[in-house]
């Protein structure tokens, strides 16, 4: 069966009953030439000891999608692309929010990029086929969500699904996701757009999902299998219990939720649950396991069961505060930051640094100055490109005050940290102004909440340390969203403990003229316009004195760079020259860096970068090079060597690799019988330029030079 609309100017196709007939659900959905499958399957048995919702999400492209083969050793797919990780989260951050509260089956969903015509971006259409996929199973999955890609160009018009292309000249690239009335994920960068644009763009997304979501509920309608009711069943009768600890510990949770501070609150509520855990097993004296408790109406339960119920009734008590009362847990204003502190300049051999600390999270932010060689180069079904700026997070355990093994980055890691380098890269210069390549890393050396938008500040603060002629100052925050039957109350600058009870996680950064990156994740199965509106607004005064902040450490780049950056020189020489400067394999611009240690990369356009830390050296190898690709020059007298003696004059080097013909009447104001009598071969003479023609060739005149 296949289904199909119009999305921008592209037909929007869903299909199924054709492949991977054997998961619960699969459906390839199609944009021009572009494929995507989407398979899911799950357990039908529930996970055990399981208070989350077990899904697993796996988005892939294969390089046979766009024609091509793989790169490196084994020519095969291997580890997930950062691409693939970062659209892995969309569609996760778009549908979990949809399942049933109480389901704990593990799910899995897969995403495999079949066809690209290099024109309509894949990951959009895997949130879509997820959706659907979902649908048709008989997982418990009620609600459809969509997604859609939204542009703008630099004359404010906006783009539904633009092109690769058009992504490059746009000043928005907005992933959305939703549903028919909704908002569930948002993800997107932008070039300094202010809020009333942003918020239309997401408006016409919206009216995008909406027609994207009906589309599925007809496939849906005649294919999809019948809902397994078994599985949401609740597993255990838990009210008696409910009941018995909310009359025992109310009392105590209220006080507990008003201590100020975290670690003192958390050693409270950890003390709280050990004592009903010990109380209940007292009163009943009955021979169970250690992790179980008998009710009264003979009913069995984990000690996990106490532990949930307690910290439901904890979180309800934070959630009543903020939205009856307006009390955060540390005392703020809804619409305050938390204390900030910055410092830039404290690494003194690093070539930019910056300290940012907001209450209890602290992001220290590096840069490291490279020249083209330190690029990196990206495989993609776009083909072969090439970043010159990299932002890199690391969230260690320390940070949390964790004990767990280091490893590589994980997929949050690599999601914050693609964040922060999205918020950072439109005030960078251009190649033509800075030709450096730019790492930042930023390593959180605390956390409570808001790691990654602490990330852009820091490296904001940093790249001005450094000394890279940035545009102006980033900021970021994030929003939190309480939402209980009517009453909806904005947090800004939300602490780890308001993240993890709230219903929002809104994180906007940008500049004091407008947005350049946005990320929105929820809890609750979407909101209104009306609420991104309120958040918007409070989310720029947010920014607005966190810039403040900032700019009274440092407002604009420092003129110098570190002294142990690199020094970038360009020189600009004839592309035919090239080769005189690389020499026969590279023998040449080897010898070049030996001598003097710089770097030096070359382009086919006769492009000539220098790099060394070392002044003396920069310039020792700058003269090299000219020396090399120096052009003759009229009217100027030149050291020659005699190459070659014929019977009407000489040929002389007057440049490495450029000869010129001294005339025998060129040599000299008097009668010259011979050329030998005057010049010998391999000989050096002063000769003078002359002439060039139109070909280039050069007439040299020795005894004009010898008047001169």
């Amino acid at each position: 069966m296949k289904k199909e609309i119009k999305i921008g100017n592209e037909s929007f196709i869903i299909e199924t009953g054709k492949m991977a007939k054997q998961s619960a659900g699969a459906v390839t959905v199609c944009c021009g030439g572009t494929v995507v499958l989407v398979a899911v399957t799950w357990n039908k048995k529930a996970k055990e000891n399981c208070d989350f919702l077990p899904l697993t999400v796996d988005y892939r492209e294969k390089t046979y999608a766009a024609g091509r083969i793989p790169g490196g050793f084994f020519k095969r797919e291997g580890r997930p692309t950062e691409k693939e990780i970062l659209s892995s989260r969309l569609i996760d951050r778009t549908i979990r929010v949809l399942f049933p509260k109480n389901f704990n089956h593990e799910i899995q969903i897969i995403a495999i990029v079949l066809s690209a015509d290099g024109k309509n971006e894949p990951d959009w259409l895997a949130i879509n086929g997820a959706s659907t996929a979902l649908l048709l199973s008989d997982i418990p999955f009620p609600n459809p969500a969509a997604a859609i890609r939204i542009g703008k160009t630099k004359n404010g018009e906006f783009i539904i699904n633009p092109s690769y292309s058009q992504l490059e000249k746009n000043e928005l690239n907005l992933v959305a996701g939703g549903t028919k009335d909704s908002l569930l994920m948002l993800e997107g960068e932008a070039k300094e757009i202010d809020e009333e644009n942003l918020l239309e763009g997401i408006k016409i997304a919206q009216e995008q999902i909406e027609k994207i979501i009906v589309l599925q509920e007809e496939v849906a309608r005649e294919q999809a299998k019948e809902k397994d009711k078994e599985a949401c069943s609740e597993k255990t009768d838990s009210s008696f219990l409910y009941a018995k600890l909310e009359a025992s510990a109310a009392k105590q949770i209220k006080e507990i939720v008003q201590i100020r501070e975290d670690e003192e609150r958390e050693e409270k509520f950890a003390l709280l649950v050990a004592n009903i855990k010990k109380e209940l097993t007292q009163e009943k004296q009955l021979n169970l396991s250690s992790e179980q408790i008998s009710s009264e109406e003979g009913t069995l339960f984990k000690e996990k069961d106490i532990e949930l119920i307690l910290e439901d009734l904890k979180r309800k008590e934070v959630r009543r505060l903020i939205t009856e009362k307006e009390i955060r847990l540390d005392g703020r204003a809804l619409n305050e930051v938390r204390e900030i502190d910055c410092e830039v300049g404290l690494l003194p051999c690093t070539h930019g640094s910056a300290l940012f600390t907001r209450g209890r999270t602290q992001s220290l932010a590096v840069i490291t100055l490279g020249t083209k060689v330190d690029e990196q180069i990206v495989e993609s079904l776009e083909g072969e490109s090439r970043k010159k700026f990299m932002l890199h997070y690391n969230f260690p355990p320390f940070s949390v005050g964790e004990v767990r093994q280091v490893r590589g980055p994980g997929r949050r890691e690599i999601g914050h940290g693609m964040l922060a380098e999205r918020a950072l890269k439109p005030i960078l210069p251009e190649e033509s102004e800075f030709p450096y390549t730019t790492r930042i890393v930023s390593d959180i050396l605390e956390s409570n909440g808001s790691s990654s938008m602490a990330t852009v500040c820091a490296g904001s603060l940093a790249l001005m340390d450094a000394g890279v002629p940035v545009k102006t100052a980033v900021a970021g925050v994030a929003l939190g969203l309480i939402k209980e039957s009517d009453k909806t109350v904005i947090l800004t600058d939300i602490a780890g403990s308001e993240d993890h009870y709230g219903d929002m996680d809104l994180k906007i950064a940008g500049t004091a003229y407008g947005i350049t990156a946005i990320q929105m994740d929820l809890k609750i199965a979407g909101i209104k316009m009306n609420t991104l509106y309120l958040a918007f607004k409070q989310s720029k005064e947010g920014r607005l004195a966190i810039l403040e902040k900032m700019n009274n450490v440092i407002n604009e780049s420092r003129k110098e760079l570190s002294p142990y950056a690199p020094r970038i020189t360009i020189l600009e020489v004839n592309p035919n020259k090239v080769g005189s400067v690389i020499g026969p394999a590279g023998k040449t611009i080897k010898e070049i860096v030996r001598k003097t240690g710089v770097k030096i990369d070359i382009d086919d356009d006769g492009k000539v970068m220098i790099a060394s830390p070392d002044k003396k050296a920069s310039e020792e190898a700058i003269a090299m090079v000219k020396k090399l690709t120096e052009e003759a020059e009229l009217g100027k007298i030149y050291l020659a060597k005699v190459k070659k003696i014929t019977d009407f004059g000489a040929f002389c080097e007057i440049l490495p690799g450029q000869d010129g013909l001294v005339h025998i009447s060129e040599l000299s104001n008097g009668y010259v019988g011979k050329v030998e009598d005057v010049l010998k071969l391999g000989g050096e003479v002063l000769v003078k330029v002359i002439r060039i023609d139109e070909q280039g060739k050069i007439s040299l005149s020795k005894k004009q030079a010898e008047k001169k």
